[in-house]
């Protein structure tokens, strides 16, 4: 007898961990399942979509955007107001070829690797300047007040603050705004939780909607009027001069920029770290130099994909894994549960950091692979780095407090044991 469907969908399910046997199951016996999208945490009812949780499906879907379109229906589950459609689609993100390839190369002039390899030595720095300030402030406390509650939010302390100011380095925000990008941030990832939504009464409101975003938008005009009158070398000010960009194209980049460009180190590094306290011969073999950092941080990125999952709209009726999906159906691709496929990775659950091949989909695939995934493996690498340098142990004094979200793999709060015990760094 073939297990009923189980439910992927609730974004209050997440908030107790990836729902790896969900997956398993949808794997196993329904590969694209239809799911239904009742009504939840005061967002309507939709229409259903499709799930799709196999690797190969996955990558099928995410390649081919004459079939699977990001423009058609924009790429959240839940269906945006058709009024905000028009605007929605005038992001890279929610378009298809060849629209988005000409976007692409726009900003791409500006996301050089020469740029972004200049940001290494600040990065490292940071890195170990928070880790420093958060374990400095958390022993002072300890004394001050002579408690044995030896314990350390690395989000709250670390990685929230570093993947923000990263970000704003490389885009030239100047420093009295930076709370602003994190603000926007959370704001707009966090729209499904209720500690994280900004709106205590009344119904929810679309995020990703001009109304919502009418703050942002104005920051991005003034801070291109800055960067034309005091160009730095940074990517707003490789925008600000562009001639090919229109004004509503500069806003959606600084938008696209500032969310995604700030989640995804946001989400992946603490991630990262519950994956590592949870191996201490993984974290064991990173910090003293016995495992390559290319494999290694692939490996954490295929365990902890910072975005769970991504929306297509089909442009014709077709067949997926004998799933018959007709011309207008939502199709959403799980990348947690692609990159766990037993089809594709033998003993999915093990943390190898030799692990090779690793096609993991934590990046995207196709025309939408993210453009920005040479930067967020530089920041990740010296975060783990520096973090294996100052603490020989990594012991987690509470489970993850996890967001409440179908689209974003975050973690709220992250609390260790602090180990500092004086030793040798050996990590290289």
């Amino acid at each position: 007898m073939t297990p009923a469907v189980p439910d992927v969908f609730d974004p209050r399910v997440y908030a107790r961990g990836v729902p790896h046997d969900r997956y398993q199951a949808l794997r196993d016996h329904h590969p694209v399942a239809w799911q239904p999208e009742p009504a939840v945490l005061g967002w309507p009812e939709g229409p259903g979509f499709w799930a799709v949780t196999r690797h190969a499906d996955v990558v099928r879907v995410l390649k081919d955007a004459s079939v699977y379109s990001s423009y058609l229906g924009a790429t959240q589950i839940r269906d945006p107001d058709p009024a905000d459609l028009p605007f929605i689609r005038g992001m890279m993100l929610n378009q298809d070829p060849p629209a988005h390839g000409r976007l692409r190369r726009l900003v791409s002039r500006a996301f050089t690797p020469r740029r972004v390899e200049a940001f290494e030595e600040s990065v490292r720095n940071r890195a170990r300047t928070l880790l420093h300030k958060a374990l400095h402030e958390n022993e002072n406390e300890n004394a001050d007040t002579d408690t044995d509650t030896d314990t350390v939010d690395l989000v709250a302390t670390v990685t929230d603050d570093y993947a923000l100011l990263n970000l704003a380095d490389l885009l030239g925000v100047p420093e009295s705004d930076r709370a602003l990008l994190l603000h926007w941030t959370r704001r707009v990832i966090g729209y499904q939780d209720p500690d994280e939504t900004t709106v205590p009464t009344g119904p929810p409101v679309n995020p990703r909607s001009p109304s919502a975003l009418a703050d942002m938008f104005a920051y991005a005009d003034e801070l291109t009027a800055h960067k034309r009158a005091h160009p730095a070398d940074d990517i707003m000010s490789t925008l600000a001069t562009d001639p090919d960009l229109t004004p509503p194209e500069r806003q959606m980049f600084f938008f696209l920029l500032t969310i995604a460009g700030n989640d995804t180190v946001r989400s992946a590094a603490p991630g990262g770290l519950a994956l590592l306290a949870g191996s201490p011969p993984a974290y064991e073999q990173l910090r003293t130099g016995k495992a390559e950092w290319a494999p290694a941080l692939d490996e954490l990125l295929r365990r902890h994909p910072p975005v769970l999952t991504f929306r297509r709209t089909a442009t014709e009726d077709t067949t997926l894994a004998g799933a018959p999906i007709k011309r207008g159906d939502k199709v959403v691709v799980f990348h947690a549960s692609a990159n766990h496929d037993e089809r594709v990775f033998p003993a999915p659950f093990t943390l190898d950091l030799a692990r090779a091949p690793n096609p993991h989909v934590s990046f995207g695939d196709g025309p939408h692979v993210c453009l920005g995934a040479h930067f967020a493996r530089l920041q990740l690498r010296a975060l783990y780095e520096e973090v294996g340098r100052t603490l020989p142990a990594l012991t987690l004094a509470a489970p993850p407090k996890r967001l409440v979200s179908n689209f974003i793999n975050g973690i709220k709060e992250l609390r260790m044991h602090p180990d500092t015990h004086p030793h040798t760094p050996t990590i290289r």
